[in-house]
């Protein structure tokens, strides 16, 4: 195990995250809100931190194994979320406690969008554009971004993208090269950031509240510069554009690529139609809206036919995406909607998206081994393989998911009576865990709009889960099995 490897390459990624500090110390000079202070004294905090981490190991440049990319993305995690909540700290106003900080934080870089901050409107400019950075940073991965950069340092990056992108897909590469997929993607998902940014602009947003909701749309964060969410907006134009960005960032990043590079010989929509994963997200996104407008309509809960849809489409693609934006209380909506909403965010994005949760691939997977045990329990002897497009998939891989399903269950156990220990009564244990494991944001009961009523001891134990669905499980917990420690 190359330990001091490992040191110095989160030293140098540390020192990349610094400089990320100086954005919001720009925004508060623009605005002279009085934020650069703290930002500035964040920045070179992070800087001596990870000048000192690369320094003390710069010779120390063994090639990376399987083992040391999954101890780097959990170590650089850990380290990265804990000086991303330095600026909470400094802040007079929010003032929020040391596990709120780091919650916040935490819940920025895993897109969780869940926050322990109220009062958001009168935060200084630069705070509120430091949350909607972090989500941007983490929406797509900061290894990912950094695999791109470090390939020029001399660090081979393979078994970080491994350990990061973890999928039941993650094989399937667009490029040999590790550092040209990462460009790639992030190309993809910063030109999706600049065009919902215009997009937001111009159906009336202003700059500021464009560029940042615009972070945390493509980020699939949910995170917003006001405590209203989208509804501060009330506009049907702007609901629509974030349930449109909302849903193409929930597929499949490799997927647009490979559709874009196929537009010029026409075939851009056959690879949408020819992708299993594409066609199952789309199927339950229809089921969704359909069943809940269904629910509102016979309710007559908002005026107008046309409102109901609309606020049906919005938070339908906002929850079941695990992005977390709201227009209105939905938690208030006929009870079988949110329920039904909560439950699709076990669902969550697709595999090699930026949304949370299971994922839309694990999920059919299992609907199709369940649909052949079925078949196997009629005729025992019928030889019947799953298949992945035209591809048989490997029982290996089906394995892995069970694998997957079962320690995601067991976390969610784990965290559930963790919170519950911590005073807080069952059923809003229940929702705030949820919302943590699947990087949903907000959910039912005290936990509708924010954490602010969850005890310390309790932010912590989600402030975990956080990172457990982020990393998706495995990440971590293969660091607890033995066999991952012996030579």
């Amino acid at each position: 195990m190359h330990i001091l490897s490992i040191v110095r390459i989160v030293g140098i990624l540390v020192m990349c995250f610094s400089v990320a500090m100086l954005a919001p110390a720009f925004v508060a000079l623009i605005y002279g809100d009085g934020g650069g202070k703290a930002f500035m004294q964040s920045f070179v905090i992070s800087l001596i931190v990870g000048t000192t981490l690369w320094w003390s190991c710069h010779s120390h440049k063994q090639e990376l194994r399987s083992r040391e990319g999954f101890i780097i993305v959990v170590a650089f995690w850990v380290v990265l979320g804990s000086l991303a909540s330095i600026p909470f700290m400094l802040f007079e106003y929010p003032d929020l406690t040391v596990a709120s900080s780091f919650f916040e934080a935490f819940s920025g870089l895993t897109t969780t969008g869940a926050t322990t901050i109220v009062g958001l409107d009168d935060l200084p400019k630069a705070i509120l554009f430091y949350r909607q950075l972090l989500q941007w940073m983490g929406g797509m991965g900061i290894i990912v971004l950094a695999v791109a950069i470090i390939p020029l340092l001399g660090i081979g990056g393979m078994s970080l993208y491994r350990a990061e992108m973890s999928g039941p897909m993650k094989e399937q590469k667009m490029r040999p090269r590790i550092a040209e997929t990462a460009k790639i993607l992030w190309f993809i998902y910063a030109s999706l950031t600049i065009l919902c940014a215009l997009a937001y602009y111009l159906a009336g947003m202003s700059p500021f509240d464009a560029i940042s909701h615009s972070f945390s749309t493509v980020s699939i964060g949910g995170f917003s510069t006001h405590d209203a969410s989208i509804g501060y907006f009330n506009d049907s134009w702007i609901n629509l554009i974030t349930a449109v960005f909302l849903w193409i960032s929930a597929c499949n990043f490799a997927l647009h690529f490979r559709a874009f590079s196929e537009i010029n010989k026409g075939g851009f929509f056959k690879i949408y139609r020819n992708d299993p994963e594409f066609r199952f997200f789309v199927s339950i996104q229809v089921i969704l809206i359909l069943i809940c407008s269904a629910v509102m309509l016979s309710h007559s809960y908002f005026e107008t036919t046309w409102e109901n849809i609309e606020q049906v489409i919005f938070q339908s693609v906002s929850i079941s995406t695990t992005t977390g934006y709201t227009t209105s209380d939905f938690s208030a909506w006929p009870s079988f909607v949110p329920m039904l909403l909560i439950i699709a965010s076990f669902i969550g994005g697709c595999a090699g998206s930026v949304g949370g949760g299971v994922r839309v691939a694990r999920i059919l997977v299992l609907y199709l081994q369940g649909k052949r045990e079925l078949k196997l329990f009629v005729h025992p002897n019928l030889v019947y393989p799953i298949k992945w497009g035209k591809r048989i998939l490997d029982e290996r891989v089906i394995g892995s998911i069970w694998a997957f399903f079962s320690a995601y269950l067991l976390v969610f156990i784990i965290c559930l009576l963790g919170v519950i220990a911590c005073g807080v009564d069952v059923f809003n244990a229940f929702n705030a865990v949820l919302a943590c494991i699947n990087n949903l944001g907000p959910a039912m009961g005290i936990v509708n709009s924010n954490m602010v009523e969850i005890p310390d001891s309790a932010k912590c134990i989600l402030t975990i889960a956080m990172v457990c669905g982020r990393l998706e499980i495995f990440t971590l917990l293969a660091l607890f099995s033995p066999t991952f420690w012996k030579a």
